[in-house]
């Protein structure tokens, strides 16, 4: 008799987690946990938290920068260039006074070359900061803040700046080039603006 097939019971990856997009950071919130960073002199974290905001960067893309993709010579640049890792596209960002700032104490504090890694990892397995030391980084700053680290992750700090300027410009096609999509619809299902929209509007309708 033949036996009978033996079955594998496999939990959802995602039993118990709240999937979907990530909520992204408030503008008081910013500020707040770089008040915090400041005072408790955390140049590193300051560093990567300010240019993941500014850069609207993948954690992969980000936490593998070197110090030459953000600096010209020994100065800080105000706008940078990198090849993306999942679309192989090109994509530019902004680097503002408040980063330039950071990046320069850290990279001076850490002792960092042109060909080094921007955010070296302290795990001798790894050259440079894993996705999975910035997620669990960031979870940190999440609690500090006293937010549900449920609803926070590193897409968060990556929708943070494009979701503010869309807000305030509705300019979609400027968005889809700083996120660096390929298609608009991709930005408009990244950000969820449909949704956020049809409410704005219906808000806005009294009857």
């Amino acid at each position: 008799m033949e036996s009978a097939p033996v079955v594998v019971h496999r939990e959802p990856w995602n039993k118990g987690k709240i999937v979907g997009q990530k909520t992204p950071f408030k503008p008081k919130d910013i500020w707040a946990l770089r008040v915090r960073l400041q005072m408790e002199s955390r140049v590193r974290d300051l560093a990567l938290f300010n240019l993941g905001i500014d850069s609207k960067l993948r954690g992969c893309d980000l936490v593998a920068l070197k110090v030459r993709d953000v600096c010209h010579g020994d100065q800080v640049a105000s706008r940078a260039m990198v090849l993306q890792h999942k679309t192989q596209r090109p994509v530019q960002f902004e680097i503002t006074a408040t980063t330039r700032e950071a990046l320069q104490q850290w990279i001076k504090a850490a002792g960092l070359k042109s060909d080094e890694f921007l955010f070296p990892s302290r795990l001798r397995k790894s050259p440079h900061l894993g996705t999975r030391q910035y997620a669990r980084i960031l979870e940190h700053w999440v609690v500090q803040l006293g937010l549900d680290p449920a609803e926070y992750g590193t897409h968060s700090i990556r929708r943070t700046k494009a979701t503010l300027i869309y807000r305030r410009t509705k300019n979609l096609r400027a968005v889809q080039l700083l996120l660096g999509h390929s298609k608009i619809e991709s930005t408009v299902r990244y950000l969820g603006i449909e949704v956020d929209d049809a409410l704005e509007l219906s808000e806005q309708t009294e009857i």
